[in-house]
C-alpha cells in the first residue's frame, strides 16, 4: 500500500497525471503546414559529437573571426532599491539609499574548453551559424528561468517549451505567419477573412502588423479590470452573436496582461481564468504580450487613495498564489500569467529583454506548447535564424556567472594587480534582484507623476452672459485617470468637451482636432512636452472618432529621473494654457505645425526648441 502511495505521488511530481496540450494546428494557415524542417540546420545537432571533423557545413573558421573578447562593464544587480511587494505597504517617494552605481567586469573568452553546450559561452559558438532556437546556453537559462521560476506548474503535461526571437515585435510578425491566411478582398470570399481579438486600445504597432494582411480587428470592450467578459460587448458577447459579415469567427486574440500598453490595466488572475475559459470554449489562440510583466505596482491603489483624500482601500492579500513557488518572493507576488492556468495548451506569450536590459539588444523569446514552438522554429531557420551571436553570448555571460576561460582575456592583468573589478555574473538570484529594482524605480517614479498631475489638474474657469453684468468663476476638471497598476505608461483623458472653442460650428473646434492642436501646443516653448495621443491606440476608426482622441498616454520611464516632476508639470501648465485660447485662428495654426510625413523639418524645429521633454514614447513601445 505504502509503495502504491509513494508511486501515485511520484507520478503527480513528474507531471504525468496532466493532460497533454490540445493540438492547434488546425489554425496554422496553408504555409505553416507546407513548411518543412531546414535539412542544414539538421546537421547543427551533430556538430556536437565528440571528436567530429565538419566538412558538411559551410561555416567559416572561428580562428579568423576578429574579436578575441567581448567585455563589458555591468551594472551590479542591486544598483536599484526595490518596493514592497504587498499590496498596502506604503511606498518611500525616493529610493531609501542612493542608487549603487558600482559596475563589474564581464567577459565572453574566444573560446571555452567546456563540453556542455548548455554551459558553453565563448565566441567562436556563439558567432558561428547556430541553431535557430537559440544560442544553446543563452536558450537552456532562459528555458528554465521560464519553467521553473515564472511558470513553475504549467498544467499540460511536459510543460511548454521556449524559443528565442530578435524581440517581442518578431515574436509577434511570426505568430501571424503561423496561425493568419492573409486575405485579400479582390481574391478570397468575406467568409475567410480572419480576425483579431483585442482590447479596445492597444498598442499600435500589432494593428500595422495585423491589417495588411487583411484582418478584421474586433474590439472588446475593456474596464478599470482589463477585457470584459460579459454582457453587451464583453468577449462572450462578441464571440457567440459573431456577424459572419465581417469574416470568420476570429481564433487569435492579442492582449498585454501585466501594465497594459497603452492603459496600465493589471488583470486579476480571476479575470484571466473567466477569459480563459471563453477561449477555451471557443477555441481561440491566447497572445499574450508581456514586456512589462516585472512592474506590477502593488502600491498603486493605497498612493492613489492618499494622493487624493480618499479612503485607504481594503488590505486584501492577492488570491493569486500557485501550486508552486517560483523560489522568490518577489515573482511569487506578481499576478500570473495565462501560462499558469493554460490547460489546453493554447497561450503563446512573447517575452523581450527590451525593458529589462535594453531594447536595442533585440532579444527575446516565446514560451508554448513543444508542437507550436517547433513551428517557429522552423520560420526562423529560413529568416532570422537566430538573434545576434553578439547580444546572446554578451546577455548569457551577464545572467549565468562567469565562465573559467575569461580570466584569460586582456584583463586578466589588470585583475591580478587589483586594478579591475573580479569577473562575475548575476546568476538567477542576482537577476531576480536586478528585476525588483527596477520595479521599484520605475514604481516611484509613477507615483511622483500622479501626484503632481492629481494637485495641479483643475482650471478657475470665468463666464458670463452678455445680459448679465455678473461673473461665473467656476473650477472645472480638466483630466481623469486612474493611478496604473503597472508598466511604463499614464493613460489619461483630457475633457476637451470643456474647451471654450468646443462644438463650435467649425472642423477645427471638433474633439479629435483640438486634441491635435493641444498635442501640438505641448511641443512649444515654454512647455516643450511631447507626449501620445490616443488615436494611434484606438483598435478601429470608429473607437478612434468617438472617443480615442481625448485620451493621452504618458510615459513616465523615458525621461531621466530630475525631469519627472518638471515633465509633469510642464504638461499640466500647458494643458491649462490651452484652454486660455480664444481664437480659432490660433488653432488653425496649431494644426499646420502637425509634423509632414518625412518628418520635422528646420522650421518646425525651431518652433518646437530645444529641450523638448520625452513623455510620449512613441518610437519603439
Amino acid at each position: 500500500m505504502e509503495s502504491s502511495r509513494s508511486s501515485a505521488a511520484a507520478a503527480k511530481m513528474s507531471g504525468s497525471e496532466k493532460p497533454l496540450p490540445v493540438d492547434l494546428s488546425h489554425h496554422f494557415n496553408f504555409v505553416t503546414r507546407r513548411r518543412l524542417p531546414s535539412k542544414i540546420k539538421a546537421y547543427y545537432k551533430l556538430f556536437g559529437i565528440p571528436g567530429i571533423r565538419n566538412l558538411a557545413g559551410g561555416l567559416p573558421n572561428a580562428q579568423f573571426f576578429p574579436f578575441d573578447t567581448l567585455e563589458a562593464q555591468a551594472a551590479k544587480p542591486d544598483r536599484w532599491t526595490p518596493s514592497p511587494n504587498g499590496p498596502g505597504q506604503r511606498l518611500a517617494q525616493t529610493s531609501s539609499e542612493p542608487p549603487s552605481q558600482a559596475a563589474n567586469h564581464i567577459a565572453v573568452p574566444k573560446a571555452s574548453a567546456e563540453a556542455d553546450l548548455s554551459k558553453k559561452i565563448d565566441l567562436s559558438t556563439a558567432l558561428q551559424y547556430g541553431q535557430s532556437q537559440g544560442y544553446p546556453a543563452l536558450l537552456s537559462w532562459v528555458r528554465q528561468f521560464t519553467r521553473e521560476n515564472l511558470h513553475p506548474d504549467v498544467p499540460y503535461r511536459g510543460g511548454p517549451e521556449v524559443a528565442m526571437t530578435c524581440g517581442s515585435t518578431d515574436g509577434f510578425a511570426k505568430t501571424l505567419q503561423i496561425f493568419v491566411e492573409p486575405w485579400n478582398e479582390d481574391i478570397h470570399p468575406i467568409s475567410e477573412r480572419p480576425g483579431l481579438l483585442c482590447e479596445t486600445f492597444i498598442y499600435g504597432s500589432i494593428l500595422t502588423q495585423s491589417l495588411p494582411l487583411g484582418m478584421h480587428v474586433a474590439p472588446v470592450k475593456a474596464d478599470a479590470g482589463g477585457m470584459v467578459v460579459k454582457g453587451p460587448g464583453g468577449l462572450e458577447d462578441v464571440l457567440a452573436n459573431w456577424d459572419d459579415s465581417k469574416g470568420k469567427r476570429p481564433h487569435l486574440m492579442y492582449t498585454v496582461t501585466q501594465g497594459h500598453n497603452p492603459t496600465g490595466v493589471v488583470l486579476s488572475i480571476e479575470r484571466k481564468r473567466e477569459i480563459y475559459a471563453v477561449c477555451s470554449k471557443y477555441d481561440v489562440i491566447i497572445v499574450e504580450d508581456e514586456p512589462y510583466w516585472y512592474l506590477q505596482f502593488p502600491s498603486a491603489a493605497t498612493e492613489e487613495a492618499k494622493s487624493r483624500g480618499l479612503p485607504a482601500p481594503p488590505a486584501v492579500t492577492p488570491p493569486h498564489k500557485t501550486q508552486a513557488s517560483s523560489g522568490y518572493e518577489f515573482l511569487d507576488s506578481l499576478t500570473p500569467s495565462f501560462v499558469s492556468i493554460d490547460v489546453d495548451g493554447r497561450v503563446v506569450r512573447l517575452d523581450t529583454f527590451s525593458k529589462t536590459i535594453a531594447p536595442g539588444c533585440r532579444l527575446g523569446w516565446i514560451t508554448a506548447q513543444p508542437e507550436v514552438i517547433e513551428r517557429y522554429v522552423r520560420i526562423s531557420e529560413t529568416s532570422t535564424q537566430q538573434p545576434s551571436g553578439f547580444v546572446q553570448s554578451l546577455v548569457a555571460e551577464l545572467v549565468m556567472g562567469p565562465q573559467p576561460e575569461a580570466t584569460k582575456s586582456a584583463f586578466a592583468r589588470a585583475l591580478a594587480s587589483g586594478s579591475a573589478n573580479k569577473f562575475t555574473g548575476w546568476h538567477m538570484d542576482g537577476w531576480i534582484r536586478w528585476l525588483e529594482g527596477l520595479r521599484g524605480s520605475y514604481e516611484r517614479r509613477m507615483a511622483r507623476m500622479c501626484r503632481i498631475l492629481d494637485s495641479d489638474s483643475s482650471l478657475l474657469l470665468s463666464s458670463s452672459s452678455p445680459s448679465s453684468e455678473w461673473s461665473v468663476i467656476t473650477k472645472t476638471k480638466l483630466i481623469d485617470f486612474s493611478w496604473p497598476r503597472g508598466g511604463m505608461f499614464i493613460w489619461l483623458r483630457v475633457r476637451l468637451e470643456t474647451h471654450p472653442l468646443y462644438g463650435i460650428s467649425a472642423p477645427e473646434t471638433e474633439g479629435e482636432s483640438l486634441a491635435l492642436a493641444m498635442t501640438m501646443f505641448l511641443t512649444t516653448k515654454p512647455y516643450l512636452v511631447l507626449v501620445s495621443g490616443g488615436s494611434m491606440f484606438s483598435a478601429t476608426e470608429e473607437i478612434r472618432r468617438d472617443r480615442g482622441w481625448s485620451y493621452f498616454r504618458l510615459c513616465f520611464a523615458a525621461e531621466s529621473e530630475e525631469n519627472i516632476e518638471a515633465s509633469a508639470q510642464r504638461f499640466v501648465e500647458g494643458v491649462k494654457d490651452f484652454w486660455k485660447i480664444r481664437s480659432v485662428r490660433e488653432i488653425k495654426k496649431l494644426l499646420g505645425m502637425l509634423p509632414k510625413a518625412d518628418g520635422v523639418d528646420e522650421e518646425d524645429a525651431e518652433v518646437f526648441g530645444a529641450g523638448c521633454v520625452q513623455l510620449g514614447g512613441w518610437l519603439g513601445c
